[in-house]
């Protein structure tokens, strides 16, 4: 019974979190942007340095919201304007992470900080924090599923990549820029990797188990969540693509 207390938020955010991310990592990978959400969670997470390193953790959502729009906004434009999309997101990403390190270098907790941007430990998440994220992701869910697919142009890229931006302000703080990534591709790519199963329904299923196994293991061997996280799911992908995964 205290276990189930004790882990029942952690469980419940990351049925949250493998919902809301699969909806944009099957389009992500559609599209061949990979890095994308990695690009966006990174310029987010300068908001949230920003917030923690210098104004005692005040603002920290608007700070982190800001940074992640403006990543969108960049990513958005320049797929319209840059040949070498890929590159152009793979430099952004770098430009995030470089400069989180130069924000946090003079603070005597910045190694801190940093791991904590790259992977929270979910298991002590609050009921406040599940309840906040089951009202934002099921507005952008509505938004996905309803308006998304009659939007066409500009109105589609912007919709896609601020609802991506609004999605990644949320989960950064609340697991990690890795645990972002991982959670966005992982599931989708083994999902897309097969015709037998629809592709929806198999990344929420897989992504929801290796993410349950990894929760469960790290709470019975004290081991850091969201990296238990990440190690379940990309080994994972390693293994189906070795072994099941058709070219």
């Amino acid at each position: 019974m205290q276990l189930i207390e004790l882990l029942w938020p952690a469980f419940v955010l990351v049925v949250l979190l493998v919902f809301i991310h699969v909806i944009f990592g099957l389009e992500i990978i559609k599209r061949g942007v990979i890095f994308t959400d990695l690009a966006i969670g990174q310029i987010a997470a300068i908001g949230m340095a920003i917030s923690v390193g210098f104004m005692e953790g005040d603002y920290q959502t608007l700070m982190t919201l800001g940074f992640a729009l403006l990543g969108a906004v960049l990513i958005t434009y320049a797929t319209r304007r840059v040949e070498h999309i890929e590159a152009f997101i793979g430099m952004l990403y770098a430009l995030g992470a470089s400069s989180i390190m130069i924000l946090l270098a003079s603070s005597p907790q910045g190694a801190e900080l940093f791991q904590k941007l790259s992977a929270t430990d979910i298991l002590f998440t609050s009921e406040t924090e599940v309840y906040q994220s089951a009202l934002l992701y099921a507005c952008i869910a509505l938004v996905m599923f309803i308006f998304y697919p009659k939007t066409t142009g500009l109105v589609r890229e912007l919709t896609f990549f601020s609802m991506l931006a609004l999605t990644v302000t949320s989960s950064v703080q609340l697991a990690g820029v890795l645990v972002v990534f991982v959670l966005l591709v992982a599931p989708s790519f083994i999902a897309l990797s097969q015709k037998r199963f629809t592709p929806l329904y198999l990344a929420w299923t897989s992504g929801l188990i290796l993410s349950v196994v990894a929760l469960v293991v790290s709470y019975y061997f004290d081991l850091p969540t969201g990296y238990s996280i990440i190690f379940f799911q990309s080994i994972a992908v390693v293994v189906f693509s070795l072994f099941a995964g058709k070219r």
